[in-house]
């Protein structure tokens, strides 16, 4: 069997593209990547190939980008080049010269598979890793330090990522680009062992072979067992936070001593590894469960929090506190804020006192004046809770009302003439009541906005 008949079986086998699918391939001219172009270009797909120029090797780097060019010509590809100034992302983002270059190519390969979409279907992004690269990732993954997911190797898929190399061994790819006559460039920095992965590979693995002369081989067989390993990992993960969990819209509601109660790190970390949390967070993780109500800590990136409320601890994004402001000119207006809707309307007053409920609020027309201001709360605001004389700072009220710091986030208040004349869900201010004196009555209702 030749690699291209192995190459279009696999990637048919794990869908991981299929025909008339648009391709980005990354090529840098080396030779996984090279072989991978010719694979694809045989197997019929539509692709443009972009190559990252980052601009460390002077004269070599611009040796790459001409074959690049050339070997796009030669097969009738068209050529995406970047130019890159790594060493100076690496300076500002405080990050190695090889981090600085994967975020830099992965970011531009993500733009330029929108860009260059093909009848409004965005390309897959191709990378070439092999399977030799596979064994050297998760060998350095176990010395490092890593879960289960690390053992498990690169993903063949990642969004809108593939890896159909991933089978095929250095070895293997090689000897078919000697036999097609494909040509290649070497990268020198390749040879260098100051980079870990050349480090592992010229050094580490060739000294473990001297005793286990398989050791590639049993790398990859580890890789597939830790894989289907994972998977089932993955469903019991999953079967246990739908039990032990709530999912209230964004949020994620975990009672904290039950959380306690499983005594496992491994579990907390898959609890939480999915919202950003890491291994280095499990621990204080743990130290929240048993703190007083109020505490939480952030993810690593700031997407989320962990808030520990009474009983709970209650995953929810971070949103914004900066007050929005809408304003409501006049009577009948519908008013969209955030994913809900406020509309409004004036009527003569019967004498009774209608009754509202925590979406509908009835206030005396005449002490509630337009125009109106729907609002995020903000700290300093107060009002005259309903039934109550004095009056009562916000941030007190959600207190007594036991609101979590998500909820507190989320409040809204409406505003006439400088005074909060009803916190959204809560409660109106006396002083806009209606009474059996009032004339006119201005009925507000907020409802959730239709998708």
């Amino acid at each position: 069997m030749s690699l291209f008949h192995d190459f279009t079986a696999h990637y048919r086998d794990q869908d991981l593209m299929r025909s008339g699918d648009p391709l980005l391939l990354a090529v840098s001219g080396g030779l996984d990547s090279v072989v991978l172009t010719y694979l694809c270009k045989q197997a019929g797909f539509d692709c443009i190939i972009a190559h990252c120029n980052f601009q460390l090797r002077a004269e070599e780097s611009e040796r790459d980008e001409q074959f690049v060019r050339e070997l796009g010509a030669s097969l009738n590809m068209p050529v995406h080049l970047k130019r890159f100034d790594t060493l100076q992302y690496a300076e500002q983002h405080s990050c190695s010269v090889q981090e600085a270059a994967r975020a830099l190519r992965y970011a531009w390969f993500h733009e330029l598979s929108v860009s260059e979409k093909m009848k409004d279907q965005e390309r897959l992004i191709l990378t070439a890793h092999q399977a030799s690269d596979n064994a050297e990732t998760v060998l350095m993954h176990f010395v490092r330090g890593t879960g289960l997911a690390g053992l498990a190797g690169i993903p063949a898929r990642q969004g809108k990522i593939r890896r159909p190399l991933l089978p095929f061994t250095r070895n293997s790819i090689q000897q078919y680009a000697k036999a097609e006559g494909y040509s290649f460039v070497e990268d020198s920095s390749n040879a260098a062992e100051k980079y870990t992965r050349n480090y592992f590979r010229h050094t580490i693995i060739p000294a473990i072979g001297k005793v286990f002369p398989a050791v590639e081989s049993n790398l990859l067989d580890n890789i597939e067992r830790l894989k289907a390993t994972g998977a089932l990992y993955d469903q019991l993960v999953e079967g246990l936070r739908k039990k032990t969990g709530r999912t209230k819209g964004k949020e994620w509601h975990v009672p904290a001593k039950q959380l306690l109660s499983f005594n496992n790190r491994a579990l907390v970390y898959a609890f939480y590894a999915p919202y950003g949390f890491g291994e280095k967070q499990v621990d204080e993780i743990l130290k929240l469960a048993v703190s007083e109500s109020g505490k939480y800590i952030r993810s690593p990136d700031g997407r989320y929090r962990i808030i520990h409320h009474r009983h709970w601890l209650i995953t929810a994004p971070v949103e914004s506190t900066e007050a929005a402001n809408y304003i409501i000119e006049r009577a009948g207006e519908i008013i969209r804020f955030g994913d809900r809707v406020i509309e409004t309307k004036i009527s003569e007053a019967t004498g009774k006192i209608p009754a509202g409920d925590e979406y509908t609020v009835h206030l005396d027309a005449d002490t509630a004046l337009f125009p109106l201001l729907i609002r995020k709360w903000k700290t300093g605001d107060y009002f005259y809770p309903l039934g109550m004389r004095k009056k009562k700072k916000l941030a007190r009220f959600f207190i007594d009302q036991k609101l979590s710091k998500t909820d507190k986030e989320k409040a809204w208040v409406l505003e006439s003439a400088q005074r909060v004349a009803w916190v959204v869900g809560q409660r109106i201010d006396d002083r806009m009541k209606v009474t059996p004196s009032t004339k006119k009555i201005l009925t507000v209702t907020v409802r959730q906005e239709r998708p």
